[in-house]
């Protein structure tokens, strides 16, 4: 087969998309990693495409979970649109929020395009965001008080926690559900809130990443089968990695994500460092 990834290189990216997507162990730096070992050259314009596109199966993974909340803050949505009384309600006010959010990553994504895909892209920098990632959500799980939930959010917090995305777009191994859910916290979010709100604001800002690089990833030489692959099994591996998440996170801190993040980050630099791996 042509191109660049092969349909069983294509499986496996799709498992480690899905399962690591909305986790807060950076879906990016597992990915690079990833295509490292398997030989696949990181910075080539099609792997970056594929990456970006597996990721919209996982979006739709979140699609399909949520139809049920997404379908209730869609109607509120549309009613506010011509219903002043409507405009009051919670769910009118996030829809705006989600999109207003997203703005500032997309505006940093495509201004500093060339630096994510270029000197950002490296694995040193992914080895460095994971450790100093896993410092900032050890020290967001102790400081926040976890004493808000999910109704009590407002437009200061779905704009910081939307903001906060731009870290793991500009420092790929930072983690997007990370830096999300680690601002969350800090904002005193409890921690199923701090998940559910990192869920719904990567919805727009990955779903509008995949579309956009979607014509990289087939002009550069990426077949449509291994992106029909790829994009299927992260869908499915994400549905069964969001529904295990919550589960964990209401009774669970964060401490094994951080162990673990420490872990793969110091690992990677000794790959690195030895040169088992390719930067």
């Amino acid at each position: 087969m042509s191109g660049a990834i092969s349909l069983g290189q294509a499986v496996v990216l799709g498992v480690v998309e899905g399962v690591t997507e909305f986790l807060p162990v950076s879906s990016t730096g597992h990915l690079k990693i990833t295509e490292g070992i398997m030989g696949i050259p990181v910075a080539d314009a099609s792997v970056v495409g594929f990456t970006a596109v597996i990721q919209v199966g996982a979006i739709a993974a979140v699609l399909v979970y949520f139809r049920r909340d997404i379908a209730r803050i869609t109607t509120a949505w549309v009613r506010g649109l011509t219903d002043k009384e409507e405009r009051y309600h919670h769910d009118y006010q996030f829809a705006w929020w989600v999109v207003l959010a997203t703005l500032p990553v997309v505006a940093v994504g495509l201004a500093a395009k060339s630096l994510i895909e270029g000197p950002l892209a490296s694995l040193w920098v992914v080895a460095g965001s994971l450790i100093a990632g896993s410092g900032v959500m050890w020290a967001a799980d102790r400081m926040g008080r976890h004493k808000r939930g999910e109704d009590d959010t407002g437009f200061k917090d779905a704009m910081l926690v939307g903001g906060s995305q731009i870290l793991a777009l500009l420092f790929p191994g930072f983690s997007r559900s990370g830096a999300t859910m680690s601002t969350a916290l800090m904002l005193d979010l409890d921690r199923v809130a701090a998940t559910r709100l990192s869920f719904f604001l990567g919805i727009p800002a990955l779903t509008g990443a995949g579309l956009y690089e979607l014509k990289d990833a087939v002009g550069a030489g990426v077949g449509a089968a291994p992106l029909v692959v790829g994009t299927a099994v992260s869908f499915v591996v994400a549905y069964a990695s969001i529904a295990w998440l919550l589960r964990f996170v209401a009774a669970h801190s964060f401490n094994a994500f951080v162990v673990y993040r420490v872990a793969v980050g110091l690992l990677l630099f000794a790959l690195l460092g030895t040169g088992v791996l390719n930067a």
